[in-house]
């Protein structure tokens, strides 16, 4: 039942459920705002191989500045403008 299931087991089925379409790209809004170290790091790792084996890009906006440090691209906004870019970010846990 739904009110038994984790945060981490209910952003799986989340997860799950977007990609049921087959989307060329996922939107994912604070996936891991209300999760434990060890449940963001399994949606992490879900997202990276989601990225490598289905070839899907995801955009992934948080205000979790740690996620970044997984990322192949970070890029941070003010008042809804880029003010920096970075490529190839570390893509080991913290």
């Amino acid at each position: 039942m739904p009110k038994q299931m984790s945060g981490g087991e209910k952003q799986r089925v989340a997860i799950a459920r977007a990609l049921a379409t087959e989307p060329k790209f996922l939107l994912a809004d604070e996936p891991t705002g209300h999760l434990d170290t060890k449940s963001t790091q399994e949606i992490l790792n879900v997202f990276e191989q989601l990225n490598e084996e289905e070839n899907l890009t995801i955009i992934v906006a948080t205000h979790d500045p740690k996620l970044g440090l997984q990322s192949k691209r970070v890029i941070h906004l003010q008042d809804g403008k880029i003010v920096s870019q970075e490529k190839e970010a570390v893509l080991t846990p913290p």
